[in-house]
């Protein structure tokens, strides 16, 4: 259903809501209402709201963890009734004073594409389930934003706009993970124009992967998992050793995932980081990108043990082994992960340069 933005304009007016305080939740990508005594909360009352806007106000609200309660609130007709969200938990910690414009500098578009998301799964998930998802939804847009600072065209095609066309898209997979089906065209090498052509694509995210590495005492550190790839592709042993990896969260820096990370997974503080790639994992059809870093630490007191985040199911092992050993494992192929012996192979064409300045 299309939207026409004159008339629903001419259904927004500015309002102020007496003893209250809006603010940012600390830590967080929105702002929280408070009651707060003497405060003046400045919004807009949205009037003559429908049936199937209330319900849709409900869902989407309800999917960010906020009910309604009935209020006054002052507007150019004085004093009217309305109705206003508010947090259904008292998780939310008060940060600073919250400012319109500067959410939509670093939130708006994220958010924006993240309430397309939200309300496409309004007919098949509870406004709770879809809670629990908004982080990854903010993280998916948040790799768009990533990925519009490209990478050289010296020797590929130096992409211009309208080479390629998406000429229509297809309904696909919205759950916690996402697929788009879609059909295109594009410019051929030889200048002329494909055929239409009808695909599909797994939608990811950006992660943050860094190899923990001493060059002191010339050991690594690695990670063990069950991982579900192997599990469905009926491999007889699906533990994997990996480096340290994570989503990168909306609004966060590559490095700083990796150092977050480095923390959840194994308990340890990364020294300098080294940059090592940015990769696509899959490009034939994932937009699954990695980050690439080489973590400078001391590892001569690391207890290897067993850790990870319950939250998020994780079961991890670490394991400090010295390089050599790690590249036996990767010619036996007990080390199997393509991002891992990537990285391990960078370490090997730097290790003495690394060495020579611990």
């Amino acid at each position: 259903m299309g939207v026409d933005d004159g008339a629903l304009t001419s259904r927004l007016t500015r309002a102020e809501l007496a003893d209250h305080h809006v603010s940012w939740a600390q830590g967080k990508d929105y702002p929280m209402i408070i009651r707060e005594d003497g405060g003046r909360a400045q919004g807009v009352l949205f009037r003559d709201v429908s049936e199937d806007e209330k319900s849709r106000l409900r869902y989407y609200e309800g999917a960010f963890s906020y009910e309604l309660e009935i209020v006054q609130v002052t507007t150019d007709r004085e004093l009217e009734q309305a109705v206003c969200f508010y947090p259904m938990t008292n998780n939310d910690v008060r940060g600073d004073d919250w400012h319109l414009a500067d959410w939509v500098n670093k939130w708006g578009a994220l958010a924006v594409g993240t309430a397309r998301d939200v309300m496409a799964r309004a007919d098949q998930y509870d406004a709770k389930t879809v809670a629990g998802w908004r982080p990854f939804l903010m993280a998916r847009h948040w790799a768009r934003a990533l990925a519009k600072d490209g990478t050289p065209s010296t020797v590929r095609r130096d992409a211009k706009p309208g080479d390629v066309t998406v000429q229509e898209r297809l309904p696909g997979f919205n759950g916690f993970f996402e697929t788009a089906a879609f059909r295109f065209d594009h410019v051929r090498f030889d200048g002329s124009r494909s055929p239409s052509v009808m695909r599909e694509t797994f939608l990811a995210f950006d992660a943050a992967l860094v190899l923990p590495y001493d060059p002191k005492t010339d050991h690594v550190l690695l990670i063990e998992q069950l991982r579900f790839g192997p599990l469905w592709r009926e491999d007889p042993n699906p533990w994997v050793f990996e480096p340290i990896a994570g989503l990168v969260d909306a609004g966060e820096a590559p490095e700083d995932a990796a150092r977050r990370e480095a923390v959840e997974e194994a308990g340890l503080s990364l020294g300098p980081l080294e940059h090592i790639a940015k990769v696509y994992a899959s490009p034939g059809y994932s937009t699954e990108f990695f980050h690439c870093y080489l973590g400078v630490t001391d590892l001569s007191s690391f207890t290897a043990s067993e850790s990870g985040l319950a939250s998020e199911h994780e079961d991890i092992r670490s394991h400090v082994l010295s390089f050599e050993r790690v590249m036996q494992l990767v010619s036996t192929g007990e080390v199997n992960a393509g991002p891992l012996v990537m990285m391990l192979y960078w370490l090997a064409s730097q290790r003495a340069r690394l060495r020579s300045v611990a």
